[in-house]
């Protein structure tokens, strides 16, 4: 069963490691996502915005299509949606370039335009701190990192800047991402925006109470609006009772509770491989075909192929031009 997944943060470890997609020892290479049946692979370029400044993320772009580059013989970058059945046809897997923490484009939006020209074509609008655009899902006077797990943020929304930012994303073709926004920001981009949405990297909060999950409400929310959330692999995010082990049936349960309140449609799956640091029950994305066994007891083939690729294709369709 082929697969698409909305995050992963190999790209910027590589960087940081001069390392190859090719082959390493990461959650994800080039040989891995083959075996695991790969169709599309978002890979991030996380800023951690305390520690580096833009030209970091443009360094880790310009590192990402050297290695594009480098590998075209197995995998091609997606710029408009034709590009992902075109790859699919010649026989490549399909790369999509994003940026984790779109404070990037420090307060410009003629930056946010650059970087639409260098690639990128999904934005996560903050990670863990506050940026011009927003605020994350954590509240920040908590005494301890437990209670900044379960400390929803519903008071701070987008900026007025955030609230423009978000409208270019449209207009230019850039998906919005709200996975790490605050509960009151993803109801921001919910009043200021009109096409569907993702979250993609987060899970159900009814299953697992942190704040990094969506709400009951939000999966609602999402789905009403043709988006689609992609459940994280996170043993933090997955189980209640976290031993750092994330489990098949710890995510096929996340799958199941999305669906039961949003429907089938709203469901994809949202790794972060490479930006956790749980053992993975699977190891790496060469055991997909293990999550897809898993999930036969309960789904029949045609809404597994909506989990694993048809929803978020449907939203990279409406959005991308």
């Amino acid at each position: 069963m082929k697969y698409v997944d909305m995050h992963c943060d190999t790209i910027t470890v590589l960087h940081d490691k001069k390392g190859s997609l090719r082959s390493n020892d990461l959650h994800i290479d080039l040989e891995k996502m083959r075996k695991g049946e790969c169709l599309l692979q978002n890979f991030a370029v996380f800023t951690d915005i305390k520690k580096h400044d833009s030209s970091y993320t443009r360094e880790c772009i310009g590192f990402y299509h050297q290695q594009l580059e480098e590998n075209k013989d197995l995998i091609r970058g997606v710029y408009h949606y034709a590009d992902i059945e075109k790859n699919r046809q010649d026989g490549y897997m399909n790369a999509m370039l994003t940026l984790e923490d779109g404070g990037v484009v420090d307060n410009d939006l003629r930056n946010l335009d650059a970087y639409y020209e260098q690639g990128v074509r999904m934005i996560t609008l903050t990670w863990n701190y506050p940026n011009g655009i927003g605020y994350p899902n954590f509240v920040y006077e908590k005494d301890s990192y437990g209670d900044i797990l379960h400390s929803t943020n519903d008071r701070d929304g987008l900026t007025e800047f955030g609230i423009e930012y978000v409208k270019r994303m449209e207009e230019l073709g850039i998906i919005v991402d709200v996975s790490h926004l605050s509960d009151k920001g993803f109801y921001d981009v919910l009043k200021y925006t009109s096409k569907p949405f993702v979250a993609s990297h987060s899970s159900a909060r009814a299953i697992c109470s942190v704040a990094r999950n969506l709400s009951d409400e939000m999966i609602v929310k999402l789905s009403q609006r043709g988006g689609v959330t992609g459940i994280n692999y996170c043993s933090a995010f997955i189980h209640e009772h976290d031993d750092n082990l994330t489990k098949i049936e710890g995510i096929v349960e996340h799958i199941r509770h999305i669906v039961k309140i949003g429907g089938i449609d709203c469901v994809g799956l949202g790794s972060d491989f490479d930006g956790i640091g749980s053992t993975l029950e699977f190891k790496d994305c060469s055991g997909m075909p293990l999550l897809y066994e898993a999930l036969k007891p309960y789904f029949n083939e045609e809404e597994i192929e909506k989990i694993f690729y048809k929803n978020v294709l449907r939203v990279y369709k409406e959005n991308l031009r």
